[in-house]
Order: C-alpha cells, then sequence, then structure tokens
C-alpha cells in the first residue's frame, strides 16, 4: 500500500504541481526516485504506472513541468524563455521543497534529455540516472525520423510531405498520416492506453510547451530544441547510468550511442518488441530492469 499526497510548489512566481507516493512500509536504504516526463509538455500522467515502483520500498516523486499539466500556464511566454536550465531550475526547487538527499532519477524522452542536463551539472545526492527513449541530439534524432519515414507508405510519406509544406499540420488529413508513425514507433498498444491519452489531450489543449520547444509532432522538430546536444558534456556525468530503449523506438540506437559511449561504465537494455512507450508496452519487464538498476545503487543498509 502507498500513501498519495500532492503538492504546489512555489517555483518563482508560479508552481510546480507535484505527486509522491510513499510506501507504507519502506525499505531502508531504498533512495527516492525522481520522474521527469517527456514531450517538452506531456505532463505526467502516462508515466502514471511507474509509481508501481513504490513496490520496492522507495517513494516515487512525480511532477508536471511548468507549462504542463497541474502546474502554472504561460501560453504567453515568449519562446526563448522555454530552455532547458529553466527546468533544471525548475528540478532543484522541487528537491529542496522535498528535501531529499540521496536520490535516484529517471527521465523519459524529453525527461530523460532533461535527467542528462541534470547529471552533467553533477547535482549532490544524485544516486543513479535511467534515460529512457531518449535521444543525446536532437541532429540524431531528426536523422533517424526521417530514416523511419522512408519505412512508411509512400502514400502516408507524401501526405505527410505536402502538409508540412503547405503549412497545414493541424488537418485532420495530416494527423491522420501521422499516426501511422505513432502507432510503429511511439507507443503499440491499440487503442493507445487511457494514461497515454490523457498526457495527449491536455498536451493538446494548451501546446505551447510542445510546440515551442519541439514543433507539431515527434519526426518534424521545428522548435527551440532543434539544435540541442548534450554530447560534449556527457563525460561530466558521474552517476551511474542506465539507457533504455525499445526494439521499434523513435529513439534508434544511433540517437542513445553517445551516452553509452560518453558517459563512464554506461550500461544499456533494449525491449524486444516494445517502441517509445516501453513503459506502457512492457511494464512489468520494465519496472524489473529499472528495479534491478535502483537496489545497485541503493544505501547499502547493514543486517
Amino acid at each position: 500500500m502507498t500513501t498519495l499526497t500532492t503538492h504546489r510548489i512555489p517555483f518563482r512566481q508560479w508552481e510546480t504541481w507535484a505527486a509522491c507516493f510513499t510506501p507504507d512500509i519502506p525499505v531502508p536504504g531504498a533512495l527516492p526516485l525522481v520522474v521527469l516526463h517527456g514531450g517538452p509538455g506531456m505532463a505526467h500522467n502516462y508515466l502514471k504506472n511507474l509509481e508501481e515502483l513504490t513496490s520496492t520500498g522507495r517513494t516515487v516523486i512525480l511532477y508536471d513541468q511548468l507549462g504542463c499539466g497541474n502546474s502554472s500556464h504561460l501560453p504567453d511566454a515568449p519562446a526563448d524563455f522555454w530552455v532547458p536550465q529553466l527546468f533544471v531550475d525548475e528540478f532543484l526547487n522541487l528537491l529542496a521543497h522535498f528535501r531529499l538527499g540521496d536520490f535516484h532519477l529517471l527521465g523519459q524522452s524529453w525527461g530523460g534529455m532533461l535527467g542528462a542536463e541534470i547529471a552533467v551539472r553533477q547535482p549532490p545526492g544524485l544516486a543513479s540516472l535511467s534515460i529512457c527513449n531518449s535521444p543525446a541530439s536532437m541532429g540524431l534524432w531528426a536523422e533517424a525520423a526521417t530514416e523511419l519515414r522512408e519505412q512508411l507508405p509512400r502514400e502516408v510519406q507524401d501526405a505527410l510531405t505536402f502538409h508540412e509544406d503547405a503549412g497545414t499540420v493541424t488537418t485532420p488529413e495530416y494527423f491522420a498520416a501521422a499516426s501511422a508513425f505513432y502507432e510503429r514507433h511511439v507507443c503499440r498498444i491499440t487503442p493507445f492506453p487511457a494514461d497515454f491519452e490523457e498526457s495527449v489531450a491536455q498536451m493538446e489543449a494548451e501546446p505551447t510547451v510542445y510546440h515551442t520547444m519541439n514543433g507539431p509532432n515527434e519526426f518534424h522538430v521545428i522548435g527551440t530544441l532543434r539544435d540541442w546536444s548534450i554530447i560534449d558534456r556527457l563525460h561530466r556525468v558521474t552517476a551511474p547510468t542506465l539507457v533504455v530503449a525499445g526494439e521499434f523506438d523513435e529513439a534508434t540506437p544511433a540517437t542513445w550511442a553517445p551516452f553509452i559511449a560518453n558517459i563512464p561504465d554506461a550500461a544499456s537494455h533494449v525491449f524486444p518488441g516494445a517502441s517509445h512507450c516501453s513503459h506502457l508496452e512492457q511494464p512489468e519487464a520494465f519496472r524489473s530492469v529499472i528495479a534491478a538498476h535502483l537496489a545497485r545503487h541503493d544505501h547499502q543498509v547493514p543486517s
């Protein structure tokens, strides 16, 4: 059993909403896990099943990043407001609110990119990092998206290109064509799980963060993150790092290979048959792999 508390955490003149799941019987030495959602702009909903990692006796904290979900929305903020440092600062503010000492960090998709941005700054107490379904640069991400698009049926490719060139990327016809990519490489469960649909719905209702930082969809990246890369800074990561992805992930091996090459002793795991939302497609296997990584880097309590 777990106890849920929700928090509205002051951050500058705004608020960050967070959910804290605490096991009724904590395991000594099991460090808390903070989860970073993707998007940018997808909110925490689609990651809610990671709450079940409380079964390992640890607290799990999920939160909505600024501009997302239950946190403050800023639809009028200029594009140059939405930069990775903003979200690093928000995360550090959250750590201070919960008075966390040592902790684990897990990020999915954009959350993994943000996790790497945090880890290169070597924050005190970071016991481990899990980078899930994430690229080390948006240049590599764009190259992978192009390769995957070329594997779609010709009529789908033509429809995508037509609407992108015409600037009609909000039409039903474009969304229908894009869904072919999503069903192959984002989430291979049909219909999409309710938690995933919740995150998509709130993002579409207020898409400021996603459209500004990313663009209209996963494979047409024209936002402020389009030139983002962390490859040249990865040598600064000192936390034990696990990189996971799905076999059919839009985050292809080429996109996350720099994490393995440049983070000392980083390990990787690929889930056969899964795609970008490995945690939804194979929840038990995903949690098992993550739980083992966390346990290896928990505090060892003498018996």
